[in-house]
């Protein structure tokens, strides 16, 4: 357990700098989002594509991978929106953003920095093919639904394609498809431009950790007590143990890229979920599901990659 702890202790240090860093004044919070903007739209897409445009690309199109993070994703996101609809009589728009909760990853500024200590580089090629779930199939689903019970005479399918003409000017959408492309090819990046890839790429996880932490200081906790415990624990056990269900039921997945999608599933959920409330009325509830479930994820993470060791998937995914 002390080894688990030197894996996710400087991962929520990094989150706490960031949070005094904005609490007590030395950055604003729209220095934080700045930084964040510098992630998702430079230094994470030159990770990803560094990454796929590296391997073949029968390496990194791992289509069970893929079918079995969704299934995974999926049972946890229609469990959650039933027990909040069904059980809680949640109203339909809100038991959809308990689904979306309950089962988007912060993949990116979470999970990248955690996988990445745990089972090495590969943990960029997974977490490329996460970002493809969630945001090609995942969050269009979700979004698509929200807006068509949000706003009244709006069809799925209207919302559907606004929202994937959205995502395909995505930066990491964008990184992705090249690193995709530079690997079906086999392109040789030139030694200035990798060069200048790789220095922006090794920036990615610390300043995204600082980002989140720096993002809680804004974020508001009231009360919605029933429906935050809901989700944290959606997102940080059933979830993670969805995407466990869903690798037995589609065998043959690498046990590194096993490792990598529990890994992933079991971290909270998305950072611009607050954001995304917010356009429907929902951003308390949002919010402080957001902050409990990032708190509780200091004990759980450490708990799934106690019990991903245990099932023996460290030992053949251990960084080289």
């Amino acid at each position: 357990m002390l080894d688990i702890l030197a894996i996710t202790t400087p991962v929520f240090v990094l989150i706490a700098v960031g949070f005094g860093a904005v609490r007590t004044g030395l950055f604003s919070t729209a220095d934080v989002r700045a930084l964040g903007r510098f992630v998702i739209q430079f230094a994470l897409p030159a990770l990803l594509f560094k990454t796929l445009s590296q391997r073949s690309f029968g390496e990194i199109m791992n289509l069970r991978f893929i079918l079995a993070y969704l299934l995974g994703s999926l049972l946890a996101c229609v469990a959650a929106a039933l027990f909040a609809r069904y059980v809680k009589k949640h109203a339909p728009l809100s038991a959809v953003f308990v689904g979306m909760g309950s089962s988007m990853s912060n993949s990116i500024f979470l999970g990248l920095p955690i996988a990445l200590q745990v089972i090495g580089p590969v943990a960029s090629v997974i977490v490329a093919l996460v970002v493809m779930v969630e945001n090609l199939l995942m969050l269009p689903l979700l979004l698509a639904a929200a807006e068509s019970l949000g706003k009244p005479g709006l069809g799925l399918l209207p919302a559907l394609r606004r929202i994937f003409e959205r995502l395909l000017k995505n930066p990491l959408v964008i990184a992705i498809s090249a690193g995709f492309a530079a690997s079906l090819l086999e392109l040789a990046i030139p030694a200035p431009v990798a060069r200048a890839i790789d220095l922006l790429s090794v920036t990615s996880a610390g300043v995204a950790l600082f980002v989140v932490g720096g993002n809680l200081v804004r974020i508001p906790v009231g009360g919605l007590l029933g429906d935050v415990g809901l989700i944290s624990f959606a997102k940080l056990v059933l979830h993670p143990a969805a995407v466990v269900l869903a690798l037995w039921l589609v065998p043959g997945v690498d046990p590194a890229y096993q490792a990598g999608a529990v890994l992933i599933a079991c971290v909270p959920m998305l950072s611009i979920y607050p954001i995304l409330g917010q356009q429907y009325g929902l951003e308390s509830l949002c919010s402080a599901a957001l902050v409990a479930t990032t708190v509780a994820s200091f004990i759980t993470v450490a708990l799934w990659i106690w019990a991903v060791g245990q099932a023996g998937l460290l030992a053949a995914s251990a960084p080289g």
